[in-house]
């Protein structure tokens, strides 16, 4: 993908050392290991500190009985904090960002929703800002090119074909900022855009699709790498018809995305993909929208209303009323269900948070897992996998006890 500007580094502390605390290294989990920050990087990560870094040089903060992890990523987003994506407001975008990265998700896409061109090319021009200014990993452009049959919380008279001309003009519009755009591949043009997609270097995902199986090997071989939230917005695994999913699960050249927040998956259907697919393919995704970190209520979600009752959002009036509308879901809340639920290790927690979805949106030089040289974005969580603490770069964003 095009290469991204940098955003300025701010002053950090001359040296933090994180002590005592078990450490979700990619080898394996550490107990009482020891974590040293300078300069908003990680200097040294030490598998054993059984004194706590008595007489290191540097603050120390003792985080015995916690699990340091990785900082999230979050590939799938389109709001929260009662704020979207799609307003093309740079204040409520980063309301957004700082209501996920208080809850551990440390490097995000902007996820938009269907609309006019001219409108996601509006919204492009501020987001692609947001990641020159690296408070984004990127822009993802979730239609308008999907499915009338699967639209899901997407308007259905704003969908179009993926003429590659109109995929051009939005990725023109994004200066070089998109990371990833939702095709449905059988609609005409689906897999030259694909194609298109692929050479720019941006991640061509299948989701919204109708797609068969065949077809949907065709535009893997085209240049698809993922599949936007698997099983949602596409034809179900028939014995007959095995659809998309089937094509997406057993292809090594794809990830697949899964909101694991209980009410999109069944927990032995996020179960299922697990195994298929296996750890390295796997990236939880929230995509949430504005009632993310908020009460129930009504929200906006694009040019939609939203209804939101115990957590679950929907739409709320038109020829889609009644449809799944996005999520609440943070990713803690996603970490947690995945060891406490679903029985996923920390180990596999980690990869499906951090270390895939880093590596397949090309930023794993600098972020998913906690190795020397790579930026300090980690998580504290306690013995219930609750977020007590979140380093971004260095910087606490939410300070754990001690700190």
């Amino acid at each position: 993908m095009a290469q991204q500007q940098s955003a300025q580094r701010p002053s950090h502390p001359p040296r933090t050392i994180l002590a005592g605390a078990r450490i979700a290294r990619p080898s394996g989990v550490v107990e009482r290991g020891r974590i040293t920050v300078e300069g908003g990087r990680i200097g040294d990560v030490h598998s054993r500190d059984p004194d706590l870094a008595e007489g290191a040089a540097g603050s120390v903060v003792d985080l015995s009985g916690h699990l340091i992890v990785p900082g999230f990523i979050d590939m799938h987003v389109h709001g929260g904090g009662g704020g979207s994506f799609s307003s093309a407001d740079p204040e409520e975008c980063m309301t957004v960002v700082e209501t996920h990265r208080r809850h551990g998700t440390t490097s995000m896409l902007a996820s938009t929703v269907t609309g006019e061109l001219t409108d996601l090319a509006r919204q492009a021009a501020v987001l692609a800002e947001l990641v020159q200014q690296g408070e984004l990993a990127g822009i993802h452009f979730e239609g308008p090119f999907i499915s009338p049959h699967r639209c899901g919380a997407h308007q259905p008279e704003l969908l179009r074909d993926p003429d590659p001309a109109d995929v051009r003009k939005l990725l023109d519009a994004a200066h070089g900022t998109t990371s990833m755009m939702t095709v449905a591949p059988e609609l005409p043009g689906g897999l030259a855009s694909v194609r298109l997609l692929a050479d720019a270097g941006v991640v061509a995902a299948i989701g919204h699709t109708d797609s068969s199986y065949d077809a949907t090997r065709e535009a893997i071989d085209a240049g698809a790498t993922v599949a936007t939230h698997l099983f949602n917005a596409m034809p179900v695994l028939g014995h007959r018809a095995p659809g998309p999913v089937a094509a997406l699960l057993e292809d090594e050249r794809i990830t697949v995305e899964l909101i694991n927040d209980g009410t999109h998956l069944h927990p032995a259907v996020l179960q299922l993909a697990v195994r298929e697919a296996g750890d390295g393919r796997v990236a939880f995704i929230t995509d949430a929208m504005g009632a993310a970190g908020m009460n129930d209520g009504r929200y906006p979600l694009g040019p939609m209303q939203v209804e939101v009752r115990d957590g679950i959002a929907r739409i709320s009036e038109g020829p889609t009323a009644g449809s799944i509308a996005g999520s609440t879901l943070t990713l803690d809340r996603a970490f947690q269900r995945a060891v406490t639920v679903d029985g996923l290790t920390v180990d596999q927690a980690v990869q499906a948070l951090s270390a895939t979805p880093a590596r397949l949106l090309g930023i794993d030089d600098r972020t998913g897992a906690l190795k020397t040289g790579k930026d300090a974005d980690l998580v504290v969580l306690d013995a219930a996998y609750d977020v007590v603490g979140v380093m971004r770069r260095g910087q606490w964003l939410v300070r754990p006890p001690g700190a």
